[in-house]
């Protein structure tokens, strides 16, 4: 039986379509099942944006499975870590969390050439984010 998560975080944006879904796939990716993941958004589009997609898609991580879902203060509550990405005062707080904003452009309505580079953003903030919960966890 694999040792539980050592953490878990929620990725949130306003649709949960585009930004928060690249994030939970490359944590996924990345981590495996060291990180528990979620992603959510305040108002949840109907489905994750193409071009966020095939953007994955040409890195190794397919998210092409991926629904956009809504948040939840139970999702908050279960998390270590929340990282916002542009959905301001709709996240409530709750103490004891680690809150992280990322300011990222938003990939919807975006061709596919604008939406690289703000995945290779993100995967470098998700990157650095596995380093600090490895920090954390040896501390």
């Amino acid at each position: 039986m694999p040792p539980p998560p050592t953490a878990s975080v929620l990725f949130v944006c306003v649709h949960n379509a585009g930004r928060s879904q690249m994030a939970a796939g490359f944590l996924t990716h990345l981590a495996g099942d060291r990180i528990e993941v979620r992603s959510a958004g305040s108002l949840p589009a109907e489905q994750v944006t193409p071009a966020t997609v095939e953007a994955m898609k040409e890195v190794g991580v397919d998210i092409s499975a991926e629904r956009p879902k809504v948040l939840t203060t139970e999702a908050i509550r279960a998390s270590d870590y929340v990282i916002t990405m542009g959905c301001g005062d709709t996240c409530p707080i709750f103490p004891g969390k680690h809150y992280l904003d990322w300011q990222l452009d938003d990939p919807a309505g975006q061709e596919l050439d604008a939406v690289r580079p703000i995945r290779d953003e993100i995967q470098r903030r998700t990157e650095a984010l596995i380093a600090e919960i490895d920090a954390n966890q040896q501390a």
